[in-house]
Formats: structure tokens, C-alpha cells, sequence
């Protein structure tokens, strides 16, 4: 019988929007997508209606005036939008595409510079957003962004266009232009530019053709079927800005997963429950966060409660994936399953079957400790340039390994430059960066592999594990290089540490910035009678500094002594992506980070 991939693969798609063709012919849903619209009730969306939106909604640009030209880059119209996961995200995505024109989307968060910025490179002609902030945002640079003749709102502002108004905008005529536009889009035609912020420099117009995304779905397809069918529901919550989430939402539709839409990130435990999906993506911090929750609940508990929680989550940290534990182990496991991991699995929705998760390392600790309790964790890697999947964990135990970013996908190839760099090629590596052939070239070989900036080896010859960015190897006064990466996942597997940055170039030794988990400490401030009044305070306080320094050394004798973190400085507040210390995708902004917090650092080499 053939599978699902077999069948894909039979059919061929060329263009990501035939996913709602592929879905009519195949598996018609009553809710291809759902949010949660006026009143709080699920609004569901069926294929039929997606169709008939979209072609609508794709006339009624046409009508607009928005021209393909030649269908070559520069002359297709560019369309941005800003706002969060929600069905009007799609209708927009799979309209534009349908209309010829190119999709670029913008992160809700970024400073108005870069916002200005990504305009003016990319022409944009059109602007969508969610809401009123939203709006009122892109207004404060209008006067400097002249590209831009309109902004449409998503959520209904009496001082905006309106989306909903296109739909009826579109004649006979302009649905004749549609159909031809739709018969000239191949497969080796621009999808999107995803501009990405990186962790330094001016924004870089990422160009992904329909082949590099759509390669993408179909390499990851066998990844998917081993757990998910038609039959399946996804939350949906990670920025569709991300080509992770936006790719995975194409898998999604391809197999005939109704993708329902979270109210926002500080409902998702409530849509969790509502929704109770087979599977969501995400990323480590958010996980961490999670886990940090339920380790805060777990510590009100008292008496024999409160020592099976943490008899169970010390079972689950020994937890190793793909090997046998042997019997005493594995009865114990089973009890803890019963008398509290269940728990867990209840707060995902009581159907999670896996999630996966990317853009940056996961804590292994997690990993053993959600696997352990039936909570499948599929760890990937991948950057935007590569449409985004490389290498991931896979759903069965064999295709798993803790530590790794698991084996490298089909029709993606892999090999490591003669010092560790990570080189990808394959139909997934992007078409360029938009009018930067220079900077293309750096990153593009003369034989098409792409040069991801990552250290990385290859373990038993199947597992791809990252151990570095490149950039971020310094090297101190004594000429020795420190990898800060693994130094920090390591000693962030303290449940006092939040975040942490290890820093040093050119110093005699290696020093960290360090952000508490405030949670975690107050709670042992107060079991250790420690008064204070505000975070500043409380980091300053030599019981806190002197409990840290224990801590440290703890994680130190894992390492060389060149690698040793010697000094540290304990910061008041959180990193984060408004805050200017993260991306989006939230990575560590190191130059942002030690440019904000050198008197710091400073005193941590005084």
C-alpha cells in the first residue's frame, strides 16, 4: 500500500498552494483551520472555504493592481505582513502566492529602523497587520517608506482598511488574470523573502523558491507520517514569520492536519486543553518555561506528594533514549508515569504525540525528563537559508539520540568543512539573498553547499550534533579557543540559572553573564530567611553570590581549565526580544548583550 509520502511524491506538487487542491482530493476537512473569533468560540474552517477565500482574496488583489510583471523577482509586487498566527495569516499567504505576488513577513517586534529598512529593500507595496498596535506602528514610518500605497488591518479598525473588503473586489475579469497567473508559477519560482535579523548587522532578504520549501515538505513527509495522519489536530503558536513554522504548517496541510490557531502565547495552556493536539513545534525556551512551571508547582506540594514529584523527575533525568534501563528501572518508570508524569501529559492536552523543536539547543535534562514521561521531544536543526530543515530527531526510539539534532533529512546532504563548519546542499538551499550576490557568495560555494556558520559533528555516522556557532569560538590572552555553547547548555541545566552568556575574547580567562531564574531563587531566599526588596537587591547579596559560585563550580570540573568560568556578574532583569538581547527566534544578540552590559563585564575583568 502506499504511504502518504509515496503518494505525494507520485503527484509532485510544483507550487506550495496546491496543498489545497491535494487537500480537497484527498481528505476535505471541516476545519483545515480554527481560531477562536468573537465570543470565544472555535470558528472552524473548512477546505472548501479556504479555496473559495483565497481565490477571492487573490482577485481582489489582482484588482489592486498588483502586477507579476515578466515573473521575474524584481517585477513581482512584494506584499509584507506583520502579525500573529491566525487563518487571515494563511488566507494572505496562500492569496499572494496564487496572484504572483511575493509574501515577505515581518516580526510584530522589530525596532522601527529595521522595519523601515525591509520596506524600502523590498519595494513593499502592501501591508497586512493584526491589529490596531500593529497599525499604528507601520503609520509612525509611512512618510519614509513611499513603496508602501496601502495598509489593510486583520482585526476590524474603523481608521483602516479592512481585509475582508478585497473579497468582493475581484471581477470576471480579474479571476481570468488569476487563472493564467496561476498557470505560469513553477517550481523554481520566488515563494518568499523571509528577512532575518541574525544576531549582528542589517537585515538580509532571504529568497526561498517554491522548490527549496516545497523540497523541504516533502523530505520531512516520512518524518511526520510516523505519527501523524488526517485524523490529527496542531496547535499552532510559534510565529508564522519563521519559515520553521510556516514549513511545518505546509506538512500539516499536505497530510490533513487541521491546524487550530492559540489566542496568544499566555493562553496556551488553556489551548492546549481545548484543542488537545497530536502535535505542536516550538521552541527550547518556551519548553524551559514549561518546565520551570510545572517545577514551581511541584515545589508547593508537601510531605509524600511533593516526594514522589521529585522522586519521579530524578527517575526521569537517568533516562536514556533507545537503551534498556533494565527491569527495576523501567517498573519504577511505569509508576511514575501513572502517578505523575500523566499529569504532565494532561497539561499538554492528554494527545500529545510529539513536538517538535528547533532554533536553538534544547537542555538534554528536558529531553530525558519529557521522554521519560511519554512526551516524545523531536530536537531538529536547520536555518531559514536552508527552507529550514536539515537534520531532526525522528518520533521512533531508533531514530533518536539525546544531544543531537538527529539524522540529516531525505534529499538533503550533509558534509563538514575541514574545521567542523556545517555544509548543507540540496533543493532546500535558498535562491540567494535578495540583491546581495555578494554576500550569496560567501555563504554559497562553488559547488552549491551552503556554509551554515554552525561547528558540528557526526556521531556513529548517523547523528548530527552541533557544538558551535564559528563566529562565537574566541579565543583568550593565552591564545586558547572556548566554544561558550556547550558551557552554557551545560550549566543552564541549573534550575537556578535562567540565561547565561559566557564571554572572555582576548582575557586571561573565561567570565559569564548570568540571569537568574528568579522564580527558583526567591523561593530559596525565603527558605534561607534572606530579606530583600527588589531583583538589584537580591543579586547583590553575598549569600546569593557565594550559593552561585557553588553552583559554577559544580559545572566546572566538566570542563578545562581554560574553560573554567572563573568571574561572574548576576544581572537583574531577563534577556529579551524586545529588549534588544534576543532574535526572534530567540538567540543570544552577543554584541547587543556585551555592548549593554560592559561596565559589567568590565567588573568582572577589574
Amino acid at each position: 500500500m502506499d504511504t502518504q509520502a509515496d503518494k505525494l511524491f507520485t503527484m509532485t506538487p510544483k507550487r506550495l498552494f496546491d496543498c489545497i487542491d491535494y487537500q480537497l482530493a484527498h481528505f476535505p476537512k471541516d476545519d483545515m483551520f480554527a481560531a477562536k473569533e468573537v465570543g470565544g468560540i472555535w470558528h472552524k474552517y473548512s477546505t472548501k472555504e479556504v479555496q473559495q477565500i483565497t481565490d477571492k482574496l487573490a482577485a481582489g488583489l489582482i484588482h489592486l493592481g498588483i502586477r507579476t510583471g515578466d515573473m521575474s523577482i524584481e517585477q513581482r509586487d512584494k506584499i509584507a505582513i506583520i502579525g500573529n498566527n491566525r487563518p487571515e495569516w494563511m488566507f494572505l499567504d496562500l492569496a499572494v502566492q496564487k496572484a504572483g505576488a511575493v509574501l515577505v513577513p515581518v516580526y510584530p517586534t522589530l525596532a522601527l529602523p529595521e522595519l523601515e529598512f525591509i520596506f524600502n529593500d523590498a519595494s513593499v507595496k502592501l501591508v497586512f497587520v493584526s491589529d490596531q498596535a500593529l497599525y499604528d506602528k507601520v503609520q509612525q514610518i509611512r512618510s519614509n517608506t513611499p513603496s508602501v500605497q496601502a495598509v489593510y488591518t486583520f482585526d476590524y479598525l474603523q481608521s483602516a482598511l479592512y481585509w475582508k473588503d478585497l473579497l468582493s473586489l475581484g471581477t470576471a475579469s480579474d479571476e481570468e488574470v488569476l487563472k493564467s497567473i496561476n498557470a505560469k508559477i513553477g517550481y523554481d519560482d520566488l515563494f518568499t523573502i523571509i528577512y532575518t535579523s541574525g544576531t549582528t548587522g542589517t537585515p538580509k532578504g532571504v529568497m526561498l523558491s517554491h522548490k527549496n520549501v516545497l523540497s523541504n515538505v516533502l523530505s520531512c513527509q516520512e518524518v511526520f507520517e510516523e505519527f501523524c495522519t488526517d485524523k490529527d489536530r496542531a496547535l499552532s503558536f510559534l510565529p508564522l514569520n519563521h519559515i520553521f513554522e510556516r514549513m511545518v504548517t505546509y506538512i500539516y496541510l499536505f497530510n490533513g492536519v487541521s491546524i487550530y490557531y492559540a489566542e496568544s502565547l499566555d493562553t496556551i495552556g488553556d489551548n492546549l486543553k481545548e484543542v488537545q493536539p497530536s502535535v505542536f513545534t516550538t521552541v527550547p525556551r518556551l519548553l524551559e518555561k514549561v518546565y520551570e512551571r510545572i517545577m514551581g508547582k511541584g515545589q508547593e506540594l508537601a510531605g509524600l506528594k511533593k516526594k514522589l514529584f521529585f522522586w519521579a523527575v530524578d527517575l526521569g533525568s537517568q533516562y536514556e533514549v533507545g537503551k534498556s534501563m533494565g527491569l527495576w528501572y523501567n517498573l519504577q518508570l511505569a509508576l511514575a508515569n501513572k502517578l505523575i508524569f500523566k499529569k504532565w501529559r494532561e497539561g499538554l492536552g492528554g494527545n500529545v504525540k510529539a513536538i517538535v523543536t528547533g532554533a536553538a539547543a534544547c537542555q538534554v535534562r528536558l529531553l530525558r525528563i519529557f521522554t521519560a514521561g511519554k512526551i516524545v521531544i523531536m530536537e531538529g536543526y536547520g536555518l531559514t537559508e536552508t527552507s529550514p530543515v536539515i537534520s531532526v530527531n525522528r518520533y521512533k526510539e531508533n531514530g533518536r539520540r539525546f544531544g543531537t539534532v538527529g539524522t540529516v533529512i531525505k534529499n538533503v546532504e550533509v558534509k563538514l568543512a575541514p574545521d567542523g563548519e556545517i555544509c548543507c546542499k540540496g533543493e532546500n538551499v535558498m535562491m540567494g539573498y535578495y540583491k546581495r550576490p555578494d554576500l550569496t557568495q560567501e555563504v554559497i560555494d562553488a559547488d552549491g553547499f551552503f556554509h551554515t556558520g554552525d561547528i558540528g559533528m557526526i556521531e556513529d555516522g548517523k547523528f548530527l550534533k552541533i557544538t558551535d556557532r564559528k563566529k562565537e569560538i574566541f579565543k583568550t590572552s593565552g591564545g586558547k579557543y572556548v566554544a561558550p555553547q556547550p558551557i552554557e547548555n551545560k550549566m543552564k541545566e541549573s534550575k537556578f540559572i535562567e540565561q547565561m552568556m559566557v564571554v572572555g575574547p582576548d582575557q586571561k580567562f573565561v567570565g559569564a553573564l548570568i540571569v537568574p531564574s528568579f522564580e527558583n531563587l526567591k523561593l530559596w531566599a525565603q527558605q534561607n530567611n534572606i530579606v530583600f526588596s527588589s531583583n538589584q537587591e537580591l543579586v547583590r547579596m553575598p549569600a546569593v553570590i557565594e550559593m552561585y559560585k557553588q553552583i559554577l563550580e559544580g559545572y566546572n570540573v566538566q570542563f578545562s581549565h581554560v574553560e573554567q568560568v572563573k568571574k561572574f556578574e548576576l544581572l537583574a532583569s531577563e534577556w529579551t526580544v524586545d529588549g534588544g538581547e534576543l532574535t526572534p527566534t530567540m538567540k543570544l544578540k552577543r554584541k547587543k548583550i556585551e555592548g549593554k552590559y560592559k561596565e559589567a563585564i568590565d567588573r568582572i575583568y577589574s
